[in-house]
């Protein structure tokens, strides 16, 4: 029973997101452009991460891996 009521509670808070796009709040404008820019950035300019934020992976491990030279320290241990 409390399973079905923890589903039916997900559920209820899953559905209660908007699906309209941001607007300010009324009364409240936009941020102001940052200094130096042209144009105060739109709501969608604001949500996307840079290239600083979500840098992509610029190396592949796989293709770069090669085979280990032997180590003369690694030598059995003494008694």
């Amino acid at each position: 029973m409390k399973v079905v009521i923890g589903l039916a509670l997900a559920a209820l808070l899953a559905a209660c997101g908007s699906m309209a796009g941001l607007k300010p709040a009324k009364g409240v404008a936009m941020p102001v452009a940052p200094y130096g820019a042209r144009a105060t950035p739109t709501t969608a300019q604001l949500l996307t991460p840079s290239n600083q934020a979500r840098p992509a992976r610029s190396d592949e491990l796989l293709t770069d891996s090669e085979k280990r030279r032997s180590d003369e320290f690694d030598l059995p241990p003494s008694h």
